[in-house]
């Protein structure tokens, strides 16, 4: 009877062992494997920087061609997403009154003299998705945009080629409408903002943001982030909106919200949410930021992973480099999933 109690503990001592024993090693697999894709990452030309984080840890990063993940890099269209965590936390403090609620009011003293009735039915959650209908002021539209003397007006006079919560239009207008309505409900310049809300997650900053003719910060482009700092905004979103310190900072229902597709890119076939694209990689669902050049941050809440990634802003759409990436994302995820 004693030897048999003696066995069965000892049995359970060697069981309590080896599983931490088994996780370390399964762990040291993981970053081994890691290492060796982003070493193979090193081919890819356009490709700056990868930071990679597991469970709320920095577990690798790499800098290729004389970059550095501590130095700031033009965040392009991601800064999109960071528009969207904005609204989404003004929603919360009651500066606006939901997704559902009419931009015309918000923004009457900046709407063309006769303007179209259809502006009327804009909302805050068209410009979120992308579905306003105007024609889009991205691509070939950008540079006769940015070249109008008041950027918000500019963008309220667009035609209409759809109506408002039809169609995807990419749109960098869109978001720089939310720009105009956070300034004037938050009364204070939205970088200003963007720092005192999402400021308290650690890491994160804004080092720079261009601005309009008017003085308003660029409500989706032109804002640069280090990508270590650009990877502690997912660290955010992967979190349920909590900081590392278990503040609150963006509402976990805003995420959820976020994440669900409303529209579908007409030229990728991803599913958008508000300020978020939402597709299969690696056989897994993924939620990713993706700004001009290859600027991206992805989210995989499966595996608590989140990964940022930076490349030359020069890169022109259509070279194939997003496909590559998202082929380097498919094997980041492989190396995790063990």
């Amino acid at each position: 009877m004693h030897r048999l109690v003696s066995l069965l503990l000892a049995s359970l001592l060697v069981s309590l062992v080896a599983v931490p024993a088994f996780a370390q090693s399964a762990q040291v697999a993981r970053g081994d494997a890691l290492e060796r894709v982003l070493e193979d990452a090193s081919s890819m030309a356009p490709l700056r920087t990868v930071v990679v984080a597991r469970d709320g840890v920095l577990v690798a990063e790499r800098a290729y061609r004389g970059a550095s993940t501590t130095r700031p890099a033009n965040i392009k269209s991601a800064s999109k997403t960071v528009m969207s965590a904005l609204v989404g936390i003004a929603i919360e403090r009651g500066l606006l009154e939901g997704v559902d609620q009419p931009i015309a009011p918000l923004l009457a003293d900046r709407l063309p003299r006769d303007p179209d009735p259809r502006l009327a039915q804009i909302t805050i959650g068209h410009l979120l998705s992308m579905q306003a209908g105007l024609q889009s002021t991205s691509g070939r539209g950008y540079g006769r945009w940015v070249a109008q003397p008041d950027w918000v007006r500019a963008a309220l006079a667009q035609p209409f080629v759809d109506a408002p919560g039809g169609g995807m239009i990419y749109s960098t207008g869109s978001t720089h409408l939310l720009s105009a309505v956070l300034a004037r409900v938050g009364g204070k310049p939205v970088r200003t903002l963007a720092q005192e809300w999402l400021g308290p997650q650690a890491g994160f900053a804004i080092a720079s943001w261009d601005t309009d003719p008017q003085g308003l910060h660029f409500g989706g482009n032109q804002m640069a982030m280090t990508p270590r700092a650009l990877l502690a905004f997912g660290e955010l979103y992967r979190n349920h909106g909590r900081a590392a310190s278990g503040a609150q900072l963006v509402p976990a229902s805003w995420i959820a919200q976020s994440w669900v597709p409303r529209t579908r890119s007409i030229h990728t076939g991803d599913g958008y949410g508000y300020g978020w694209f939402v597709r299969q990689i690696g056989g897994h669902d993924v939620r990713f930021a993706w700004g001009h050049g290859g600027q991206m941050l992805y989210i995989v809440p499966s595996l608590n992973l989140t990964v940022a990634m930076t490349s030359d802003e020069t890169t022109v759409a259509g070279t194939g480099h997003l496909v590559d990436l998202h082929r380097l994302m498919a094997r980041i995820i492989q190396s995790q999933s063990g």
